[in-house]
């Protein structure tokens, strides 16, 4: 049931009266919309009759919920079956609408995981991000990429798993580097066999689900064996993985008895801002931690701060079973059970006041009261960083947006462009973008026209998904790296395309291309200098140097990508097992190319009509 009719001439407090005396009492959701139609706010109610009520009321109010009345001149109102659909309901609505007055987690990343890869008969380890798309064993989530290195790391050095792609693995004809530092056991040319393989594989699992003590002394009484059998070499092998065991448990930091699976969240607040810090408490171990800014909807108290967060940090995320907070929030109970019917399990939601688990939140807290005071201080200087910028520039105000745009290259091979924005906030990492350039009239190493594609291809998504410019999507500065040509011919494509009002500055290297002698280059206006020991001119030197970072590492990896592809993995019906016996076969790809098809038959594994595939794809290459 959907009512969008309000009561023609009033607003406000009158107007939500008007509403109430025609609203049941049915669990459901309700936004509140200004003159501009614009959603002020999304709420869930268990009885939306008395929820609303609560409006009508003059006084009583948070500044904060008194001006979002006085703009109120719309509500709509739909209603759910249950109270848990109403809340879901809510979640989806503040994600989607983005309400000013509502609670909004602006950072909504993923997280990585480890996976162990059992869709060979050797598993691989690895880190994962997105769906569980392959067959294995999924641990985690870890706080950062850097916490998963450093957990993979500590496992390559004791249990010696590999971590080198089917393609690699197949190709192998002699152990790599990783073997020679211990770091793998070499399972692709046959120095383990595929019992003992299986066993690390599992001692591994064991170890990331907080089984350490066991397999510690199962290594132990190895050792002793090896050693009685005289068989010293494996018995220091094992007390090698006995050690490096013993060093990984030392510096996992955080390791509670009490709580095997858990997150930790908790909540500082200063000057109207907020960071919620998380902890990942995973098979007694801390996975990590890591926080979050959200925007706190014009002065929200932190028990509504944690629970819009639990709403939105949990949607496409997997809960744990205990969700530990610093502030009691007011629906626990309808939380829970939404949690627990996306999770599959029980989630228990708990403000413990004493004992280990307490002693977490309070670390938590610590840490977000910490962070918080150490990005309220770098805002304060790139608030004053950024006055700089307008003033350099002739900026109308501080740019709330700056889009750095470079490519990179080699003789145009593998040529990507990227993109990486800056604001108020620091470095904006969730919008950077890349692309691939994909024209083909380009001349190799034609930076004009890879700057055109990826300029073109920007701003006409831009275009098409916001036409009237009411998102922050859209840039206050374009900086581009590169002189007079470079911004002549970069205001020539925005002008095509129709965006003449965004301020654009190339940055050129100067004299002897000294940094510190930047030119800066505008449309119809000489070019200029900053004084070398300009803030401002540090600042933009390290926008510049961002964008190079961000564009030449997805150069790489798109080099080192083209690199490891093997043209046997493009042929129809030529899996890791035949890939590995032509390998084996014929030792390199190139041979297998020039192989016949009578020579192809004669390969394991290969038939008739698999040889005739492989030579025809290489003869329709050729």
């Amino acid at each position: 049931m959907e009512d969008t009719a309000p009561a023609p001439r009033l607003r406000g407090h009158a107007l939500i009266a008007d509403y109430v005396s025609r609203l049941d009492t049915s669990p459901g959701v309700y936004r509140m919309l200004n003159e501009r139609q614009e959603v002020l706010y999304v709420g869930k109610a268990r009885n939306l009759k008395a929820r609303v009520t609560n409006y009508t009321r003059l006084n009583g109010h948070s500044a904060r919920i008194d001006r979002m009345i006085r703009e109120t001149t719309s509500m709509m109102f739909l209603t759910t079956r249950t109270e848990t659909e109403a809340l879901l309901l809510e979640q989806n609505l503040i994600k989607q609408l983005k309400p000013r007055y509502n609670v909004l987690l602006r950072d909504d990343k993923s997280f990585p995981y480890i996976v162990i890869d059992k869709s060979s008969l050797f598993p691989e380890i690895r880190k994962h991000r997105g769906a569980r798309s392959v067959k294995g064993a999924y641990f985690g989530p870890f706080a950062s990429a850097s916490a998963v290195n450093r957990t993979l790391n500590h496992l390559e050095r004791v249990f010696q798993l590999r971590n080198c792609s089917d393609t690699m693995f197949a190709g192998r004809t002699r152990p790599c580097l990783q073997y020679q530092i211990k770091r793998c056991s070499a399972p692709c040319v046959g120095k383990i066999s595929e019992a003992d393989y299986r066993r690390t594989v599992d001692d591994a699992e064991r170890f990331l689900e907080g089984k350490t003590t066991a397999i510690q002394k199962e290594l132990a009484e190895e050792m002793q064996q090896a050693s009685d059998a005289m068989e010293f070499e494996r018995a220091a092998a094992l007390r090698d993985r006995i050690q490096a065991l013993t060093t990984v448990q030392q510096s996992q930091g955080i390791n509670p008895r009490g709580v095997s699976e858990a997150d930790v969240i908790a909540v500082h607040m200063d000057g109207g801002q907020a960071c919620v810090q998380v902890f990942f408490i995973r098979a007694h171990q801390s996975w990590g931690n890591h926080d979050f800014y959200p925007k706190t909807g014009s002065g929200a108290e932190e028990p509504e701060i944690i629970e819009a967060f639990l709403g939105q940090f949990y949607d496409g995320k997997e809960p744990p079973r205990l969700i530990l907070l610093s502030h009691r929030i007011e629906d626990a109970d309808l939380m829970e059970e939404a949690l627990s019917a996306k999770a599959g399990h029980r989630v228990e939601i708990a403000v413990p006041q004493r004992g280990e688990k307490a002693e977490l939140v309070d670390n938590a807290l610590r840490n977000a009261r910490e962070s918080l005071g150490r990005r309220m201080s770098e805002s304060a200087a790139t608030a004053k960083l950024l006055q700089g910028v307008a003033a350099a520039f002739d900026l109308p105000g501080p740019p709330r947006r700056i889009e750095v745009y470079d490519n990179a290259h080699i003789q145009g091979t593998n040529a990507v462009g990227g993109m990486i924005c800056a604001g108020p906030d620091g470095f904006m990492k969730s919008q950077y973008r890349k692309w691939n350039i994909r024209g083909d009239d380009l001349t190799p190493g034609d930076d004009f026209g890879m700057m055109k594609e990826v300029l073109t291809r920007r701003f006409a998504r831009l275009q098409k998904e916001d036409p009237a410019r009411q998102t922050d999507a859209w840039p206050d500065l374009l900086l581009i790296d590169g002189g007079a040509g470079q911004v002549s011919a970069v205001h020539q494509i925005m002008t095509d395309m129709g965006v003449t009002d965004i301020p654009m500055v190339g940055i050129a290297k100067g004299i002897d291309r000294d940094q510190g002698k930047e030119e800066f280059h505008r449309i119809g206006h000489r070019p200029f200098a900053l004084p070398r020991q300009d803030p401002v001119l540090y600042y933009i030197q390290r926008l510049r140097d961002e964008a190079h970072r961000w564009a030449n590492g997805a150069h790489r990896a798109k080099r080192a990508k083209a690199q490891l592809q093997n043209p046997l993995d493009e042929i129809p019906g030529i899996g890791a097992t035949r890939k590995r016996a032509l390998l084996s076969h014929f030792g390199s790809a190139k041979a297998v190319r020039g192989a016949s098809v009578t020579d192809l038959t004669e390969v394991p594994g290969i038939s008739q009509a698999t040889a005739e595939t492989i030579w025809n794809y290489f003869n329709e290459k050729g």
